[in-house]
């Protein structure tokens, strides 16, 4: 039997690029952090104003060419 040790050796624990491009996007141009959370089919992004989300939805190609994928975006308030 694997230990916990043996199991997480294997892992790839770096931040993935799609994640950091969208932070670095909406830093650049939005002077603003957001919390980024990637799934297997969609990346989900979520601020505290209800109006920059508004924004990066209606920007949400810009996005996606930013982050150069092709995943569901959604966005989330909180």
């Amino acid at each position: 039997m694997d230990g916990i040790a043996d199991i997480l050796r294997g892992k790839d624990f770096d931040t993935p690029p799609e994640v950091l491009a969208i932070k670095e996007y909406v830093r650049r141009h939005y002077d603003h952090e957001v919390h980024v959370t990637m799934s297997q089919r969609s990346i989900v992004v979520s601020a505290r104003s209800a109006a920059l989300i508004g924004t990066l939805r209606l920007n949400s190609p810009a996005l996606q060419k930013a982050a150069e994928t092709d995943k569901r975006l959604v966005f989330r308030i909180g």
